[in-house]
């Protein structure tokens, strides 16, 4: 629960809001001393690599190609790892691929998918999440993953084959949407997406129902199907809107098929 722990911490500390232990985990000492001082405490630097949080960079070379320094970053979800390749990723927002046929306009997203055991690959701004199956082992897969980035950024190739390919500007404020609409959209945007990136995920607007006051959320990337992606979307995310935004009066995940499947088996598991 640490991972959920830390970024309730972040959540609150962007909403300037007192950080409150969520109920599921009130009983955890461990999970609620950890919380506690990461609020004593100045945050974490991402690219700190002497921090705890951050082991150091890898240098990968084969061959005659040029060496680069790769980092590595866990994740809430113990099935996703983040790669910092040190070059920028996404220019803008963020890409989500939660299969190999989504992946087909991505060069560098289909050579991750190409690698046995890798089920979902997620773009950021400067970094990119790959997330493996249960049985997969991390120690066989990182030399993979490093192999395929690495071999990418060599070649030359765009991350979208088709130039039109954009990512989902979901938080774009219109000029149709109500008052209420653009505070939820402009909140995501610059408090709990940068949030909820540094764990290695993004989160996507998918609608606002003014009658019941319910706001219907995506998760992506390491949050997609991660254990405690619930805890983080209710004691996090929807405290948040509500407080800044009265209208609110609650969050939904929306999720598919292949997110549902996957929640369910961390539920299960936990």
């Amino acid at each position: 629960m640490r991972g959920s722990a830390t970024t309730l911490w972040r959540l609150a500390r962007r909403a300037r809001l007192p950080f409150q232990q969520p109920a599921q985990v009130s009983n955890n000492n461990t999970a609620l001393s950890i919380a506690r001082r990461l609020c004593a405490t100045a945050p974490f630097r991402r690219n700190a690599f002497s921090s705890s949080r951050h082991p150091p960079p890898f240098r990968f070379s084969t061959g005659q190609r040029r060496s680069m320094f790769i980092q590595t970053q866990a994740t809430p979800n113990p099935s996703s790892l983040m790669f910092y390749p040190d070059k920028p990723v996404m220019q803008v927002g963020s890409a989500d691929f939660p299969n190999p046929r989504s992946a087909m306009n991505s060069p560098l997203a289909k050579s991750l998918f190409a690698i046995d055991g890798v089920t979902r690959v997620f773009f950021g701004s400067d970094f990119v999440t790959v997330t493996k199956s249960e049985d997969a082992a991390w120690e066989f897969l990182k030399p993979e993953v490093f192999a395929a980035i690495m071999d990418f950024y060599s070649s030359g190739q765009p991350l979208f084959l088709d130039s039109q390919a954009a990512a989902a500007m979901d938080t774009a404020i219109h000029q149709d949407d109500s008052e209420t609409v653009a505070m939820i959209k402009e909140l995501l945007e610059t408090r709990i997406r940068p949030a909820v990136q540094d764990d290695g995920g993004d989160i996507v607007y998918r609608g606002f129902d003014p009658d019941t006051g319910i706001v219907k959320l995506k998760m992506q990337g390491a949050c997609s199907g991660c254990p405690s992606s619930s805890v983080t979307l209710k004691s996090g995310i929807e405290n948040m809107l509500m407080h800044y935004v009265p209208e609110v009066k609650g969050v939904e995940q929306e999720l598919d098929a292949q997110d549902d499947e996957a929640t369910l088996s961390g539920q299960l598991s936990s």
